[in-house]
């Protein structure tokens, strides 16, 4: 406070309501007077005239009052309030659908796995329209799929029958017994391989027959050796070639050894076929070695 004359008992008890009222924002003191029809001096308790103060009024001494401190008024935080818009509720968040699973194909007897057996079952049907005289029968199929290759080494191939792993046989150099000598045919294009031939596929095929009975089974408008769908339905149509009928047990000999030049490999597809028809596991002397 700055220095000055001694107040009179009449001042201090003005300044004693001056400076309570410095605990009262000016804002709020502007609103009640507004809300009540009342001016701010006159709830402050100052007289308020329409002649000139008194010189009582003008004696004030100013320098006493506590100084008031200037909040922001009512009527404009109301404003900044509401000029500030309120923020847009975030929406949920939408959840991916997820990928339809594959479907889960039951097994075939004697543990057929499911997309091998769909495979066999497959080609049968197509066999029976195109060529329904062949009697095609999706066991012998799946006989020499067991023979060549043990059903793509357990079925390992995705829900669309196309190996995880491409099955590719030894070079056909001459150097086992038995096994032809067959210079490379594709230029490697199927089997990898610009020197010889090898067979391709879980059906075993080499790349000059493939690309004479090749079959589009999975019906994507190309035929795939590393496809089951599409080795299994050409390993159909080479058997049934040249008129033969797999009904007569003559002609699917004749068939089968035509693919296999081995009469020890034709007893083994044959002992398989039968074992999936009766649901009987062939015994040892059903299936001689092959060499």
């Amino acid at each position: 406070m700055g220095r000055h004359v001694k107040p009179t008992d009449s001042k201090i008890r003005r300044n004693s309501v001056i400076a309570m009222t410095g605990l009262v924002p000016v804002g709020l003191v502007a609103a009640a007077a507004t809300t009540a029809g009342a001016s701010p001096r006159a709830l402050l308790g100052i007289q308020q005239h329409e002649a000139q103060p008194t010189a009582a009024a003008t004696s004030l001494d100013l320098s006493s009052v506590v100084e008031i401190p200037q909040s922001v008024p009512v009527s404009d935080t109301v404003m900044i309030a509401a000029a500030a818009p309120a923020p847009a509720p975030k929406a949920a968040p939408v959840a991916e659908p997820e990928p339809a699973a594959p479907e889960v194909l039951p097994e075939g007897p004697l543990g057929i796995p499911g997309i091998n057996f769909d495979a066999y079952r497959n080609a049968e049907r197509i066999l029976a329209e195109e060529n329904p005289g062949c009697g095609m029968y999706w066991t012998l199929l799946a006989g020499i799929g067991r023979v060549e290759s043990g059903h793509a080494n357990g079925g390992k191939a995705d829900d669309k029958g196309n190996l995880f792993e491409p099955v590719i046989g030894l070079p056909l150099n001459g150097s086992l017994r038995g096994q032809a000598t067959i210079h490379d045919t594709d230029g490697g294009v199927l089997d990898g391989d610009t020197v010889y031939d090898r067979a391709v596929g879980p059906m075993q095929f080499i790349p000059t027959t493939w690309n004479q009975y090749a079959g589009d089974g999975d019906g994507d408008g190309s035929a795939n050796p590393q496809n089951l769908y599409d080795s299994t339905l050409t390993t159909a149509r080479y058997l049934c070639d040249g008129g033969l009928d797999m009904r007569n047990l003559a002609h699917s000999t004749k068939a089968i050894h035509r693919y296999n030049n081995s009469m020890a490999y034709v007893a083994n597809v044959l002992a398989w076929s039968a074992a999936y028809s009766t649901g009987v596991t062939p015994s040892p002397a059903d299936l001689p070695r092959i060499h």
